[in-house]
């Protein structure tokens, strides 16, 4: 066996059963495709994203942006809380 053959990281390959009991967003999920490449491709992609979401990526990514978040001055409090209330009055008659 070379050095070459040595690093080089073999394929992983994967063979199992879903059943809806186990889990039954990831099985409907994945049902909406018919077996082969676009289902291990939803698979592959779900279980990517997954990972980004556990390692806190996500998270972190929203994070970075602090001055996209605009608390409003107290005026604009005033006139956003007015307007939120006037939802649950009765219905305007025509």
């Amino acid at each position: 066996m070379s050095a070459q053959e040595r690093g080089a990281p073999r394929p992983i390959r994967l063979v199992f059963e879903l059943s809806r009991e186990e889990n039954p967003r990831l099985f409907d999920e994945l049902s909406q495709f018919r077996q082969g490449r676009k289902r291990v491709n939803r698979l592959r992609l779900l279980a990517y994203d997954g990972l980004l979401a556990q390692h806190g990526v996500f998270a972190m990514a929203s994070l970075k942006t602090p001055d996209t978040i605009k608390v409003p001055k107290e005026p604009d409090v005033q006139q956003a809380a007015a307007v939120t209330n006037g939802v649950f009055q009765p219905a305007i008659t025509e």
